[in-house]
């Protein structure tokens, strides 16, 4: 990997968290009245190693990709083809992308190894690596070429954004199969608590999904290396993922992980850099139970909890406005405050 490990530090700072405790406790009339805005303000402060974290110009990337795995019949005959939800998504027809626009993110789609051409289109981006990923039972999904390959493509990618702040998402039909395989053997989380579907899914097809993608993690039991875990069973666009968050904890950003597929490629990211962890926080956009699973094994929770049952990346434009006024509390100066230091004097 061209980023070492070594550019990526970790946030931990006790004389700066308890700086950044001490100037919200100064303006707060009674301790907590701002309830969990204020851990996550001493977050942004650790984050960028200031007392005065100032969050501009935030990026959504949906990352979208086919799976050879789904000619296994993992997913529900209704399932829209993956080059069908993107259409949907830079046509404005998703609330995702309403939501992006409403909240003031940049909306970036990445074709990063969908089955189909696409036209060209503002919000999306071509960077296939190939026309979906083979069946991760019979084979490795890529080869270990393509999926460096893929992983710097997304670090190029997060490396050309504005901004420092990098929400991503993964889409694409069997994203969320081979996420499951992937973070089953990351972290040992049962498969079937992983996969576990919406009340709505057939009984039947859970079964069968638990079956294939048993199979997998057979299949590649010997596997131990994580880029090459990552080749054997995940997709383009977890890879690019990979990349992406890597490049952004290297420059001290926020990441926002929103869905199953992106705290896969965090849980392969944080096998080559353990401190990438410390940059991200978590959305939701659906309410199946492996997703919970996933946040608790990073040990945080979603930054919002609102029901909802929409595409990956909803969750996370819906957040950002709370990551917006939690970092206000320490940079927008209360009335007759004296401005002060970004950085606590010893430091």
């Amino acid at each position: 990997m061209s980023l070492n490990r070594s550019l990526i530090a970790p946030t931990y700072h006790p004389p700066l968290q308890q700086a950044l405790l001490e100037k919200l406790a100064a303006r707060n009339t009674a301790a907590g009245s701002l309830g969990e805005l204020e851990p996550l303000a001493v977050r942004l402060g650790l984050v960028q190693n200031t007392l005065k974290p100032r969050l501009h110009t935030p990026q959504l990337v949906v990352f979208a990709g086919d799976h050879g795995l789904a000619v296994d019949g993992i997913t529900a005959p209704d399932t829209t083809p993956s080059v069908e939800q993107v259409q949907a998504i830079i046509m404005l027809r998703r609330p995702l992308a309403v939501f992006a626009h409403i909240q003031g993110l940049g909306l970036t789609v990445v074709d990063a190894g969908l089955s189909e051409p696409l036209g060209r289109h503002p919000l999306l981006l071509s960077r296939k690596i190939a026309h979906a990923t083979r069946n991760s039972r019979v084979g490795p999904a890529m080869s270990v070429d393509q999926a460096q390959a893929a992983i710097r493509a997304g670090m190029e990618i997060a490396n050309a954004l504005p901004g420092n702040v990098l929400a991503c998402a993964g889409l694409g039909v069997g994203s969320e199969a081979s996420a499951a395989a992937l973070l089953s053997r990351l972290t040992l989380i049962p498969l079937q608590h992983l996969i576990q579907p919406s009340a709505q899914a057939a009984p039947e097809l859970l079964g069968h999904q638990v079956a294939v993608l048993q199979a997998v993690l057979e299949r590649h039991r010997s596997v131990v290396e994580p880029v090459e875990m990552l080749a054997a069973m995940g997709g383009f666009e977890i890879a690019m993922m990979v990349g992406a968050m890597l490049v952004a904890a290297g420059k001290r950003h926020l990441i926002i992980v929103d869905g199953l597929p992106a705290c896969a490629a965090l849980a392969v990211a944080s096998r080559i850099a353990p401190p990438v962890v410390d940059y991200a926080v978590f959305s939701r956009s659906h309410s199946r139970p492996g997703l919970s699973l996933a946040m608790e094994y990073f040990k945080q929770g979603p930054l919002l909890e609102l029901g909802l049952e929409s595409t990956d990346g909803s969750g996370a434009s819906l957040a950002w406005p709370l990551i917006h006024a939690a970092a206000a509390l320490l940079t927008e100066v209360a009335e007759g405050e004296d401005p002060g230091p970004s950085r606590p004097a010893e430091l």
